[in-house]
């Protein structure tokens, strides 16, 4: 995912449409909670004219993250869009999202697609089956995970006298 500013230019006021597959795999470098990368495609098309390049790109893909409850891996979807901007020349260009200034006479997506794939990761992820073999345990010696469900359920044992009372209360309205 690079190109000269000399291969781009060939492009201008043209349509760039880009389709590419890339492997990221140094993701796993810069968050060591991301356990797999898988290939991302990348798809979109590139803007080019005389002061900027535009890039409107979607990101597709998956990532293995563990999950923030059991720490089995959970596969994470990645689908994100995304517009880059990259100024030439160092032109001034008002634009509401950030923009780039283009360094040397290349320029380079991949930086930009690792960066936005590591803001994509969540800070807690859940696997919906916590019956796996590999889960973290779910009880012990006098614990366990109580699940919403189950708690909103449960009568406070303190008031289930109060449960009774109501019940009597109703019959004896009969």
């Amino acid at each position: 995912m690079k190109w000269t500013l000399n291969q781009l230019q060939k492009y201008r006021n043209k349509e760039f449409s880009i389709d590419d597959t890339i492997r990221v795999d140094e993701l796993k470098l810069d968050d060591p909670t991301i356990r797999e990368v898988s290939p991302m495609q990348i798809t979109g098309r590139g803007d080019i004219d005389s002061s900027k390049v535009t890039f409107h790109l979607k990101i597709e893909g998956y990532l293995i993250l563990p999950c923030s409850r059991t720490l089995v891996d959970v596969k994470f979807p990645i689908n994100v869009e995304t517009t880059e901007t990259f100024l030439l020349q160092n032109s001034v260009y008002q634009t509401e999202e950030e923009a780039h200034q283009v360094k040397g006479d290349m320029i380079d997506l991949k930086p930009i697609i690792r960066e936005i794939l590591i803001l994509e990761v969540p800070m807690q992820v859940f696997c919906d089956d916590v019956q796996s073999e590999d889960a973290a345990p779910q009880s012990g010696k006098d614990w366990e995970v109580i699940q919403e469900e189950e708690q909103s359920k449960k009568i406070d044992p303190r008031l289930a006298g109060l449960a009774k009372f109501f019940d009597k209360n109703n019959s004896s309205e009969s």
